[in-house]
Formats: structure tokens, sequence, C-alpha cells
């Protein structure tokens, strides 16, 4: 794409980098419209010198000079890596000196908890550690941790970790080890930067994971920094958390570990930044893989990380890894098409038919073969005459001879190819052609079926609200399929085979903490809520942007307070115009399956409307039935921010709103076993939609509702709705 002068001056391009296993992808994409205007890709650099940091510079200047982007354009860049993960699951680690810091009778215990021995990442790979205690019950010298610090380098450590009994309520000591750890030039953690959680064991060996990637992460990110800066960019270098958002280079310095599972998580990123899915499923399909997570109320799901056996104190994307997509290569035996996948023709050395120019004159013969060692002996291989080419099958080429990819979609393929192939294995194994690309789209849909019904059935979906939504450059070979198998609706992302770049550039700072409190009190909820927003805003979000959700979980008395924001301001969501209130009623009723009539506007703020229906479901041949009240809240683009199957809503004011939330609250809290369950409510003001589902006592919801009205005008509109649980 070539701009003219007048537009390049005025541009704001946010670059985002996607560093996969086989590809680093690179797009830049328009900060005010959300347009992509470039894309590049290169081949992740496993090899070089300088690792995936080349690679991401590489990509970077290709997509500026393929662009024609000057680097003053440059307002962001962000990128996802694997790093983290693939140190981990390749034991790439440093050895780690554990310095246990208590007092007193506590003493015994901490050494008990924080000597933690050798961590196991998988079969046979290890994070070694060594350990020194120091008596903290006096002031510890330098002298003294010093001294401890060059015992520990001497066996072996080459990263420290600090860990104290009460360190989240004190980090004084925790920092003194810190800094003369980096006084002698060794990395060190903190035990209490990593995690505000009461559990000493956990704690520290949380932290220990993150010190174990230090030395590597940062020789990396200050290589990608130093190389990014030479070529002229001064823009935020930013990276992909594990949990959806994005966090500044100087946070990944101190904590390398939250970025395990960016890739997956940049991904669920463009979902909710780019394809705006309010509830879906959103599946990522590869070349070899597919990631499935799962998004509610405009929010991803996160859940506690695990490495190997062990639980770890950060949060990641609940994403599900199944070896499936659109590369993945079919198995036979005894005449019989038995599975397919996990291994991918890209790994194997084959082609895609549908992206080849054979004929059936071009083709010798149909066999299996073990790809490589460990391998079953009977996955399909198609040799040519000469020798020279091998093929295979894939799911990419049976949705294309089932029509299942349009004409214009990315993944599209040369039919007579595809079907040059299907009917040679047909011929091998007895049967029709279309039957064969059936019978293996099924099979390798399963998979992703499975996984999709088990997200629901845990996380209790609403069918109704559901769709399937695809991302990844093989999304059109596995989604449409599994949601016609399903009966559920889907959407292919645009841009989809960029759609973890897209995500990356569009990231949302975001940062979670968490707090181990018994009883919180409003005074503990709204430390705790400020904390989040410090956080984010020090990582660059604007103030007007951020949104806190807090969630109160009685049972772990683990409170998690999570901000977000933006690091620069847009006055519309999107690129587009804003739409007449007659095409927001259409949208509604599309999405809430009646017609325009049937649908009612029930609130307004400035930017949003709330729209609902009725609906009776009858059961018992008629004599009985069920009225339910759905409603669906629309921006003023026409993006659903939020669906729910049932609730209540009221038009209000920032003055009244506590009176109406303790009526929503009277009228349908439930009470059983366990006491009184709360509603979940929503505020909603502006152009925000203000999440309290997670808190678990009135008193918190009127503390928090209190925080968000009281800097707007009394008279400002505002809605409230609740949902009975």
């Amino acid at each position: 794409m070539i701009w003219n002068e007048r537009e390049k001056m005025q541009g704001k391009i946010k670059i985002g980098i996607d560093v996969g296993g086989t590809f680093t992808h690179a797009v830049a994409v328009d900060a005010e419209t959300l347009t992509v205007v470039a894309k590049a890709l290169l081949p992740t650099t496993h090899t070089a010198s300088e690792g995936v940091a080349r690679g991401v510079v590489e990509v970077m200047k290709k997509l500026l000079h393929e662009g024609n982007i000057d680097v003053d354009q440059v307002a962001l860049i962000a990128h996802s890596t694997t790093q983290a993960t693939n140190a981990l699951l390749e034991g790439d680690v440093a050895a780690v000196g554990i310095v246990g810091l208590g007092r007193g009778l506590e003493a015994a215990r901490v050494r008990r908890e924080t000597r933690i021995g050798d961590i196991e990442l998988a079969s046979g790979r290890f994070i070694r550690t060594f350990y020194r205690f120091i008596d903290s019950g006096k002031k510890p010298e330098s002298s003294e941790i010093l001294s401890a610090l060059r015992e520990l380098q001497g066996e072996g450590a080459q990263a420290i970790v600090a860990s104290e009994s009460f360190g989240v309520d004190n980090p004084e000591n925790e920092e003194q080890v810190i800094a003369c750890a980096r006084e002698i030039g060794l990395p060190a953690t903190a035990a209490s930067q990593i995690s505000q959680l009461y559990g000493l064991k956990i704690r520290t060996r949380t932290a220990v994971i993150n010190a174990s990637m230090l030395p590597k992460m940062l020789e990396t990110v200050n290589m990608t920094e130093k190389s990014v800066r030479a070529a002229g960019i001064q823009a935020p270098l930013m990276v992909m958390r594990s949990d959806g958002g994005i966090m500044d280079i100087e946070e990944m310095r101190r904590r390398p570990i939250l970025t395990m599972l960016s890739g997956p998580a940049a991904g669920v990123a463009a979902a909710l930044m780019y394809a705006r899915i309010s509830d879906g499923i959103f599946i990522e399909v590869g070349g070899t893989s597919s990631d499935i997570s799962a998004i509610r109320n405009g929010r991803p799901i996160v859940k506690s990380a695990r490495i190997g056996n062990h639980r770890l104190y950060i949060r990641t994307l609940d994403v599900r890894t199944e070896g499936i997509a659109g590369g993945s290569m079919p198995r036979l035996r005894d005449g019989q098409l038995i599975d397919v996948g996990p291994r991918s023709a890209h790994i194997a050395g084959a082609q895609y038919p549908a992206f080849s120019n054979l004929d059936k004159q071009s083709l010798l013969q149909v066999k299996t073969v073990q790809p490589l060692p460990n391998d079953p002996d009977d996955y399909v291989q198609i040799v040519d005459r000469s020798d020279s080419q091998v093929y295979t099958l894939t799911p990419t080429d049976a949705a294309n001879a089932l029509d299942w990819i349009p004409v214009d979609g990315y993944g599209r393929g040369n039919l007579t190819a595809i079907f040059s192939v299907l009917e040679r294995v047909a011929d091998k194994i007895g049967s029709e052609p279309l039957q064969l690309a059936k019978n293996l789209l099924q099979i390798a849909c399963s998979k992703v079926i499975a996984v999709v019904e088990a997200l629901c059935k845990e996380y209790k979906f609403d069918r109704e609200l559901l769709r399937l939504v695809g991302g990844g450059g093989g999304a059109s070979a596995i989604v449409p399929f599994t949601a016609q198998q399903m009966g559920l609706d889907y959407v292919i992302a645009d841009n989809s085979e960029v759609i973890s770049a897209i995500g990356a550039a569009l990231g949302i700072i975001r940062d979670s903490i968490e707090r181990t409190i018994i009883n919180p009190s409003e005074k503990d909820l709204l430390q705790l809520r400020q904390r989040a927003i410090e956080s984010v805003q020090k990582m660059g979000a604007l103030p007007d942007s951020i949104q806190v959700t807090i969630d109160v979980d009685r049972q772990t008395k683990r409170v998690i307070a999570t901000a977000t924001g933006a690091s620069e301001m847009r006055f519309r969501e999107l690129g587009k115009e804003p739409l007449q209130e007659s095409e927001l009623q259409s949208l509604a009723a599309e999405s809430l399956k009646c017609e325009p009539d049937a649908v009612e506007c029930v609130g307004k703020t400035a930017l949003l409307t709330v729209w609902n229906t009725r609906k009776i479901k009858r059961r018992l041949w008629g004599l009985l039935h069920q009225e339910s009240n759905p409603l669906r809240v629309l921006d003023s683009e026409g993006i659903i921010r939020l669906q729910l199957s049932n609730a209540d809503v009221w038009q209000s004011t920032a003055q009244e709103s506590q009176k109406i939330i303790l009526k929503a609250i009277d009228l349908l809290t439930a009470y059983g076993d366990a006491g009184a369950l709360l509603p979940d409510i929503f505020i909603l003001y502006g152009r925000k939609v203000v999440d309290l589902g997670g808190l678990v006592e009135k008193k918190q919801v009127l503390a928090l509702t209190e925080i968000e009205c009281r800097d707007l005008n009394p008279d400002e509109p505002l809605v409230v709705i609740a949902a009975a649980r």
C-alpha cells in the first residue's frame, strides 16, 4: 500500500510482530482506523547467533520498507515471543541461587519452604537450585549477604532469588538481597515482585522459574531494543503477556515469566480488540496445531499457570492446544482412514496439493510412511513420477474440495490438484473422493469439538450466545466444518493469517494484582484497585482509558484486581462512522434472532445502547412456559460489548447509581446453603462497561460503584444491568 505525502505525515502506525515456531509475521496497523496497511513475514531465526531477536528486527525493517512507512510514523512496537515457553520446554535455563530469609520461630518453616531443590520442567530437564539461609531477626548486613551470594555463585548459580516469609508485606530485606546481587553482576528476582499472594513455597518456586529465564531473556530483550533503536525507532517497545495484555520492555526485564504462552495470547487479544468478540470460543489454527480459548463478557478466561506438575503464582489465558490444524496428515491402516495428525505436512517435508500445480498424470503412488522417528508408520504420502516431490492430504485440501473455503478466502487452493490426490487416495481405500474429504474433516474436527465442548461445560457457556471465531492461516480448514457439526455460528477474522501479529499491535496494557485477604474490606479493595491502576499507568496506559475489574474468591481467600488501559486514546472505538439508531436496532435483532420491531432500546449512555426482547420457551406441550429477557449492549459502531441471556435493566444517572444497584441486589440475590449469591452487575456510562460480577458482598459492590461514579457529572446518563446467577 503506497500513501501520498499528506497521508504519510498524518499516519500513526502500530507494529505487531508474532514470533512463531516456523514464521515471524509482522503487521502495520493504522491506530485510528485499525486497518492493516502492510504485512511481512520471514522464517523465524531460531539458529541465528542473535536468536529470535534477529528475526524480529529483520521482519520489522522489511515491513517498514514494503509498507513505505517512515520511522517517525511508528507509535508503538509490540511482539509476542515463544522464547520463555521454549526455554522451559527445552531446559535452556540458568541455575538459580535461593536466599531464604526468616526469623525466630518462623525460621525452621522458612528453611523448609524456600529450600525447594531442583525443579523438574519436563522429563530429564530441570532447573538446578542452590540454597543459603540468612537470619533476618536483625537487619542483615550487606557483607553477610554478599558472602552468601558469592558462595552461591561459586557453586554455579547464574541468577538469584530472595524470598522471605512475609516479604509481600515488607519487601525491604528481599530488595536488599537483590541490590547486593546486582552489585556483583547477578540478575535477581524478589519473590514479592512476582506475586503478592501468601504461600511461601509456591511464591518461591514461581520466582525461581522467573529467575532461571533472566540471563537468556535479558540478552534477547537488550539485543532487540538496541536493534530497534539503531533503526531510528524511538516508539515504546512492548511485549505480549500470557494473560492477553502487553507490558513494556522494562517490566519484561523484571518478570519474563509473564511472557509464557504469549503467542496464543496475542491471537486472543486480536479476537477481543480486532474481531471484537464479546462471547465466543476463539480457535487459532496454524499448520501443525490449534490453540483454543474462551472469551466471556468481553474478557478472556484466565487461570493459574502450571509448569510440569508445579502450580505457579502467575495468571495465563486458559489456552488449550490440540495437535490438529490445516496441515495435519491423515493415517491409513488396513484400507481405512483411522486418524488425522498430529504430524503435519510441513514437519514431514510434504506439500499441500492445494498449493501445487500437480495433476493426475504427475502422480505415481500412494503409500504410508513414518515421517520422523517414533512416529507411526501409517501416515499418507503421495510421490510424483519424477520422485522429486512428495505430497500428502490435509484438512486444507479436504475443506477446499467440500467448498468450505471461500473463493477469495485465505487457504483457497488448486482444485484440480486437490481432486487428483483425493481420487488417488480414495481409489486405494475403496472410497469416493468427496466422502474421503468429509471423513477426513470429521476425524480432524472431532478433536477440536471435544475441546470446545469441554470449555462450554467447564465455564457454563450459554450456547445461544456462543459462536466460534477462527484465526490463523488454517482457520478456514477447521472452523467452518466444526461450527456446522456443532450447530453454532462462526466467523473467520479478517486478516486471519496474521491475527496474532495484529493482536500484539493492538494489545491492551494489562496487569493483575493478587493478594491473600481473609475478609477483604472496602478499603482493601480500593487499595488493590489503585495499585492495579498505578501499575498500568506506569507502563504507559492513559488514565482515562483504564478500567478495573475485581474478583473475590471466598474459597481461596484471593482478591484479584485486573486493570487494562490503552497507550493512546481514540475518540471512536474503530474507524467507522457512528450508526443510526435504526441500524443499531437491526444489528441487535440479528444477534437476538428476532425481527427488528421485536427489539426495544431500554437504556442509553453517550456511546452505548442497550437492546432487549422478550422470549418465551414452552415445555410439556405448551402447558409450562418460561419467560426471559435477553439483551445486547452495542457501541455506536454496532459492536456488541455485552450480551446476556436474561437480565434486568435500569436507566439512571450517576447520582442515583447506588440506589438502583441496591434495588437490583435486593431483587435478584439468591440464597442457598453457601449464603447470599449476588447477581452479576454491570454499570454502563460513556463508552465504559464496568463489570462488578466478581464481587461477593453488597458493601463491596457499593464501594466500587462510588469510586467509578465519583468523578462523573451527577446527571451523567448511566445504565445498571443485573443478571441473576
